[in-house]
Order: C-alpha cells, then sequence, then structure tokens
C-alpha cells in the first residue's frame, strides 16, 4: 500500500470510530430545538394558567413574582435559540443544564401557588420522562433525585393559594387540574417522544451511511493492494512483449509478409490495451490520481475526450451535447476522465447503435448525464447502484465499474445518480440515464479565474 492509500485509509478509520460522537451531538441539536419548542409551549400555557385563574376563579396569587419567572424563562429560551442554531452540535451537558432550570423555573411557579396542593406538580413527571429520553442514565438520576428533593421541599415550604369564599371548594378545582395536568402530559409526552424518535431514526441512518461510506472506502483500499500486486506482476511480462514485438516489427522477414503485420499490428493494439487496462485499475483504485492533473479547459477536455472515445468505439450514432456557457480553465485530472470514459463504455454495451452525452453547468456544478436506449436499469440495480460486483451483465467480475465511478465522484464531492428515461431522440422507448454532478471547485483553477478578473 503507497502512503497515499494508508493516509486515506487511516482518514476513513477515524472518520469511522468519531462517527458516533458526530452523531449524538448533531441528534443532540435537533433534540434541543425540540426542547425549546416545548418550553415555548410551557410559556404559554402558564401565561393562560395566571390568566385565568385571575380573572375566572378569582383566585389571589402572587402575580407579579410569577410573571417575573416567566420573563426570565422567556429570556432563557430566546438565548438558548440563539446559542444552538449557531451551533451545529449540542452536548449532553447543555441538555442537562436546559432541563435543570426548567426544573428550577417550575419549582418556583409551584412554590408561588400552593405547592404539592397545586396539581399541576405532576408536571415534574414530563422532566424525568424527557430527561430518560435525551441524557444518559447518570444526568437521568441526577434529574430524578432533584425533582424529588423539589416535590419534598414543596410539601414543607410553599405559599398557600387563597381561596374566595365563592369559590366551589379546592377539592373540585383540584379535579379540574389534575385532569388538565394529564392531558397536558399526555399530549406534550406523545408530540415530544414522537419527534424525539424521528430525530433518532434520522441519526441512526445517517451513522449507518457514514459506516457504509467507511466500508466502502476500505474495499477501495483492498482494490487498491491488488491492483498494486496486479501491475507489479504483469508489468515485466507486457514490458518484454512490448520489446519482443517492436523487435519482429524491424525484421525484414515479418515485414515481407503482409498478414502478419496486421497481425503484429493487432498484437500491438491488444498490448497497449491491456497497459490501459492496469493503468484505469490503478487509477480507480487511487494510486495514481495526483500525479495525473494537467492545465486544460472544460471545452478542451470534454471535446477531446469524446473525440478520443468516439475513435475507438464503432457507435453508429452519439451525439454530443455541450451546453456549458463560457469555457474557464480546469485541472485536467485523469480520475475523472476515467470516470465518464467508463459510464460511457458502459452506455455502449447497452446500447451499441446510439448514445447521448449533455454538458451543463449551473449552480456552481458540473452535470455530466449519460443515456443509452438499451433496456434500461432492473429495479435491483437502481435500488443497489455503485455497490461492488452487482452488475446486470450477469458475468463474472463484474459491477466494479460503477463501484469506482460513484466512489471518485464522492472524493471529487460530488454525486452519481441512476434511473430509466425515454429520450425522445433515441430509437427504443427505454434507456438508462447516469448522470454526474460534481461541484466546480474541485477541478476548477481558481487563482488563474481570479488572475483573469483582475485583468
Amino acid at each position: 500500500m503507497n502512503m497515499q492509500s494508508k493516509t486515506d485509509f487511516t482518514q476513513t478509520m477515524l472518520t469511522y470510530w468519531r462517527a458516533p460522537s458526530s452523531y449524538d451531538s448533531i441528534v443532540g441539536r435537533k433534540n434541543a430545538l425540540q426542547l425549546i419548542q416545548l418550553r415555548w409551549i410551557a410559556v404559554v400555557g402558564q401565561i393562560s394558567t395566571i390568566a385565568i385563574v385571575n380573572l375566572v376563579f378569582n383566585i389571589a396569587i402572587p402575580t407579579p413574582a410569577m410573571l417575573a419567572i416567566l420573563i426570565f424563562l422567556i429570556a432563557f429560551n430566546i438565548a438558548s435559540s440563539l446559542r444552538w442554531h449557531e451551533s451545529l452540535s449540542v452536548s449532553s451537558g447543555e441538555l442537562f443544564f436546559a432541563l435543570l432550570v426548567d426544573v428550577i423555573t417550575l419549582t418556583a411557579q409551584l412554590y408561588l401557588s400552593g405547592g404539592t396542593q397545586n396539581p399541576f406538580a405532576f408536571l415534574y413527571l414530563l422532566q424525568v420522562i424527557i430527561s430518560a429520553v435525551l441524557l444518559n442514565t447518570i444526568s437521568t438520576w441526577c434529574i430524578i433525585l432533584i425533582t424529588s428533593a423539589c416535590l419534598a421541599g414543596l410539601s414543607v415550604f410553599s405559599v398557600p393559594l387563597q381561596l374566595p369564599p365563592s369559590a366551589n371548594g379546592f377539592s373540585s378545582l383540584q379535579t379540574l387540574g389534575l385532569v388538565i395536568c394529564f392531558v397536558l402530559n399526555a399530549a406534550l409526552l406523545t408530540i415530544f417522544i414522537t419527534r424525539i424518535s424521528k430525530n433518532l431514526r434520522a441519526g441512526e441512518a445517517q451513522l449507518a451511511e457514514m459506516r457504509q461510506h467507511a466500508a466502502e472506502e476500505d474495499h477501495i483500499v483492498r482494490m487498491g493492494l491488488l491492483a498494486s500486486g496486479a501491475a507489479h506482476e504483469l508489468g515485466t511480462p507486457l514490458a518484454t512483449l512490448s520489446v519482443i514485438l517492436g523487435d519482429w516489427q524491424r525484421m525484414p522477414e515479418f515485414n515481407r509478409n503482409t498478414e502478419v503485420q496486421q497481425e503484429m499490428h493487432d498484437m500491438q493494439i491488444q498490448l497497449n490495451r491491456c497497459k490501459s487496462i492496469i493503468s484505469g485499475i490503478l487509477l480507480s483504485a487511487g494510486e495514481v490520481r495526483s500525479e495525473s492533473s494537467a492545465k486544460t479547459s472544460i471545452h478542451r477536455f470534454l471535446n477531446d475526450l469524446v473525440e478520443e472515445w468516439k475513435s475507438s468505439h464503432a457507435i453508429a450514432i452519439f451525439i454530443f451535447e455541450n451546453k456549458i456557457p463560457g469555457d474557464f480553465p480546469i485541472a485536467f485530472n485523469t480520475a475523472l476522465k476515467q470516470m465518464i470514459w467508463n459510464v460511457l463504455d458502459n452506455a455502449f454495451e447497452a446500447s451499441p447503435k446510439w448514445v447521448k452525452f449533455i454538458a451543463t453547468c449551473e449552480d456552481a456544478k458540473l452535470n455530466l448525464i449519460v443515456a443509452d436506449a438499451g433496456p434500461g436499469f432492473s429495479d435491483t440495480m437502481l435500488t443497489q447502484f455503485g455497490k461492488p460486483y452487482k452488475s446486470s451483465k450477469g458475468r463474472p467480475g463484474r459491477g466494479l465499474g460503477l463501484f469506482f465511478v460513484v466512489n471518485v465522484a464522492r472524493k471529487l464531492g460530488g454525486t452519481v445518480t441512476a434511473y430509466n428515461q425515454h429520450q425522445p431522440d433515441a430509437p427504443n422507448e427505454s434507456g438508462a440515464v447516469v448522470r454526474f454532478s460534481l461541484p466546480l471547485q474541485a477541478i476548477r483553477l481558481e487563482t488563474e479565474v481570479e488572475s483573469n478578473n483582475d485583468v
């Protein structure tokens, strides 16, 4: 394995092992935003409760002090919103602190409104269940101990409710409060836990995708090892054959025989083809990519690629549409050429009479589309597109081409998608389409562009 492959493999493994931490932070941020929404609901509910108690039931409560607590809660929620919207991750400690603030403000409100006689004291259960969902075991038990201590303290210390003589008795109001508290707990827990579960599923799917990418990168490294070994083993005999063939072509007895000359010419073509295949395998494995860049322009790169591909393929109709509005300098990358060439070869195998190649540029992305008039992709191939050893040709050893294509595009920061679509100018009713979408910054020479703009 060369130094570049070792570096890529090390980075891949580090990414894999860091994935759970990154995953927890991203999911924690989503859960923190859910807490902010839940806290706004609590603010609205407390304001409504204070208004109803004062205006409907005429129960005397320390309204100014309770409103002051609400102002603090609103300020804290605004600060949390600003903090967590700017941050890409939220730690477990920050979530614990946020829940602790909720517990403290709830305790203060209950202290001013009857303590444990207040039926809304059961909202502590909401805090405990949320902590059990969001926090680790130690933090959850800390919340349980804190809420239990607060509830025990409220049973001894609290501001009693002063009920007016016209009230129908605190027992009936307490029953109504218990019902309302139960409905609130049930509704909020259903909404909150449903959203949290959705966040967890999305995070687990993202984590699984990251691990899949790491496994595919590891597979590429292994393929690079096999390709390196094959290149070293086959390089010497191919070089020997090339020397012998060159000697034969200079021998007079062979030069007088036109049939032998034609056969030697065909042998030379096949020998060069073998060398090209080995170079392509090494290139796809990522071993010569950095050494294969040169300065060119996007139009020259695409035109040369198309002319070279057409000269080596006897295709009946090949349509090339270059819709890129202006020419600009790029770094010629052999891996990119090999990627496009591979897809064109697959399209030619499926549709030897008609292939279409379209190049566009929009939203700072280079879009390359290869379409054919073949039978199209099967549903299985579409769901497993880009997976190694998944091929519709039914021959052993196939399926690596599209796998390399997808991974080269990924290394360049782009994506590859495949679908079936009928082309209006195609001879058949079906056809497969492969679309590359690559960021221009991955191939564009920014220094050259900037110097031209300065001029």
